[in-house]
Order: structure tokens, then C-alpha cells, then sequence
């Protein structure tokens, strides 16, 4: 670096005088979410129109992004997916997966659906309490559903009633604390 008269250093660089004349960075802005359209397919279209005429009353029939969707009371999910898997218009023979949702002051419990000789499917949603999480087994239905209810108890707390095997899946026997959820401490993580 040249000497200066003071007999300091300076920085000739461009960078440097681009730097300190630039100007601070605006505050950041949160992400904008697009909704996702509703498409669903002519199957799709006509299974909606089924379950509205089969299950008035039962549940509320709704369509997500490009599948139906059944929002029910918690003590009409199983009876419901037995009816599901058993109307020869419906035959649900295939569970897809079990997932829950931490919305924090609920959990959202779907049951992911699939008819193999129909070639559609369905989701039935149902809303948890956070803090005694219980619902219906579904194991008799689907056998499938046994894996899937260990990993949502392990992983969420959610608690299967007449589950033949209640045994952690994923996590060890004695681990505190369900690693699901949003009030689970992780360590070293920070969201933005």
C-alpha cells in the first residue's frame, strides 16, 4: 500500500470506496407464499361428487391442491376409514401413509388414501389436542397402519387406542420428548 503524508497506509482499491459509499441493505422480507390451485382430475372431480353424496353428514368433503379431502370429528375417523375400505364404489384397499401436522395449538392426523381398482385417492384429516394427543387405531383396516401409528407416537405423541404393538419404532425405549413436534428443542438451529 502507499505511504500517505500522515505516513499511514490507504486503500486505493475501487472496492473499498464502492463499499463505504453503498447503501445499508433494506430490512428483509418475508417469503410470498403462492397458494397452490385446486386440480383435480376427472376421477378426482367424480370421487369428490361421490363422497358428497355418500358421507353428507359424516365428514366435510374438500379438495386439496389435486386430491379430496375428509375433514372429521375424532371419534368418526375409524368407522369412517372401515366404510371407506369397504363401499365397493369407494374400496380404499391401500394405505398410502399416516402423517401429522404441529399447527402448535393443534395436530392435524391424516390418513393418506388409495384405491387400486378405482385409481384414486383421498386424504381423511382429523384435529388432535396437543396435549393428551388419542385417536382411533386403524390397524384393523390396514395392517400398514401398525408402522405408521408407532412412527406418529415416537415422532408427534399422538396415542393410537387398541393398537396391537405400541412399541417405539424409530426412537428408543425411555426417550423423553417427541423430536416431531415444534416445541421440541433442537439444538444448534435458529429459524430465520
Amino acid at each position: 500500500m502507499p505511504e500517505t503524508e500522515a505516513g499511514q497506509g490507504a486503500d486505493t482499491r475501487p472496492a473499498a470506496a464502492e463499499k463505504a459509499t453503498r447503501p445499508a441493505r433494506p430490512a428483509r422480507r418475508e417469503p410470498k407464499v403462492e397458494v397452490a390451485r385446486k386440480a383435480l382430475s376427472e376421477k378426482g372431480s367424480a370421487l369428490h361428487a361421490l363422497c358428497v353424496e355418500m358421507l353428507a353428514g359424516r365428514a366435510e368433503v374438500g379438495v386439496e391442491v389435486d386430491e379430496v379431502s375428509l375433514r372429521a370429528k375424532l371419534e368418526d375417523v375409524a368407522g369412517l376409514c372401515v366404510r371407506l375400505r369397504g363401499e365397493p364404489e369407494l374400496d380404499f384397499d391401500y394405505l398410502r401413509s399416516i402423517s401429522v401436522v404441529d399447527y402448535v395449538d393443534h395436530l392435524e392426523v391424516n390418513h393418506h388414501l388409495f384405491s387400486y381398482r378405482h385409481r384414486h385417492k383421498l386424504v381423511v384429516k382429523t384435529d388432535l389436542s396437543p396435549e393428551a394427543p388419542s385417536l382411533a387405531t386403524v390397524s384393523g383396516t390396514w395392517r400398514a397402519a401398525e408402522w405408521f401409528e408407532r412412527e406418529c407416537h415416537d415422532l408427534f405423541g399422538v396415542e393410537f387406542v387398541g393398537h396391537p404393538d405400541p412399541a417405539p419404532l424409530l426412537l428408543y425405549e425411555g426417550f423423553e420428548g417427541h423430536p416431531g413436534r415444534k416445541s421440541y428443542p433442537l439444538h444448534d438451529y435458529d429459524e430465520w
